[in-house]
């Protein structure tokens, strides 16, 4: 197969295990700096452009779209998907995961374990929503934010009330969620890939942070998880509509409860922590399902 890889820095560790896994079995593949591509709209020929030159031949795509250039980089995958090359997640299911309060409507509606989750737009009905998520203590979570940036720990109504007011002040969309105290700081998070958990591991945040991300200072080790769990982690990712993900869940007194199902899961810690090749089994993944036109995107527009 001739692989592209939307992703704008190539040194990172997924990316690098990406193409080894990829060169590895034969391929070939081109890291694309997503924003470096641009898109000609025509009838009839959808193109992309990298350099000013076509990007032709390539049997799939794999995005590795930052959460700044969501929207840009999406517009260059449905492209690619437009003239039939294989996602190796889809556009729009990209977009529902980038969107936690859609992500989180979504899951509910199937009956998923989350936490309870309020929003509202008006900083006046700040204690409404506390009380909706039964805190204090709640967490304040920006709609856009990633590895753990912009979410916090209110721990009194005083302080939960000032926190909303600021960001609702500044514009800044959040949700407020229940705190699960009896996570005590850990965190699962799930690899699915085609359906199936192939890889799982247990995050703890640092001493003096409630945040599990190994962006911020956390650790991660091997996990055996529940059949609830592999369970719940393969519903998430079959709804949200993603070949492959990170599902994070929290073991709370009720079983297992969602925090965030992640499009561009990072495969440093998961691949340390299981001694799994979770970027060989992607590639396995694609190998199997890359069929021209193969997706839903092509020919809606």
């Amino acid at each position: 197969m001739k692989i592209a890889m939307l992703a704008r820095n190539p040194n990172l560790y997924s990316h690098k295990r990406l193409v080894e896994a990829a060169e590895e079995r034969g391929h070939e593949i081109d890291i694309l700096n997503t924003t470096r591509c641009t898109v000609h709209i025509a009838s009839h020929r959808p193109q992309v452009f990298y350099n000013g030159e076509p990007c032709v031949g390539y049997d799939a795509v794999i995005p590795r779209i930052g959460a700044s250039i969501t929207n840009y980089g999406l517009a260059i995958l449905r492209q690619f998907e437009m003239r039939g090359c294989y996602p190796l997640n889809e556009s729009v299911a990209i977009g529902r995961s980038r969107d936690k309060l859609r992500s989180m409507q979504i899951l509910a509606k199937h009956g998923l374990g989350l936490p309870l989750t309020a929003y509202a737009n008006d900083p006046k009905q700040a204690q409404e929503i506390i009380k909706a998520v039964n805190g204090p203590p709640v967490v304040i979570k920006l709609l856009e934010g990633t590895q753990g940036i912009g979410v916090v720990l209110a721990e009194t109504m005083s302080s939960a009330k000032s926190v909303i007011e600021a960001f609702r002040g500044a514009n800044v969309n959040i949700l407020v969620q229940e705190f699960i105290k009896e996570a005590g700081g850990t965190d699962i998070r799930a690899l699915v890939v085609g359906g199936k958990v192939v890889a799982a591991m247990k995050r703890t945040g640092a001493a003096d942070d409630f945040r599990s991300n190994l962006h911020r200072g956390g650790s991660a080790e091997l996990v055996k998880i529940t059949p609830a769990e592999r369970s719940t982690a393969v519903s998430a990712a079959k709804r949200m509509g993603l070949n492959v993900c990170g599902v994070d869940m929290l073991r709370s007194n009720h079983g297992p409860v969602i925090m965030e199902v992640n499009s561009s899961p990072g495969l440093e810690g998961i691949e340390r922590a299981s001694g799994k090749d979770v970027a060989g089994m992607i590639v396995q993944f694609l190998e199997a399902n890359a069929k021209a036109g193969k997706t839903k995107t092509r020919g809606k527009g």
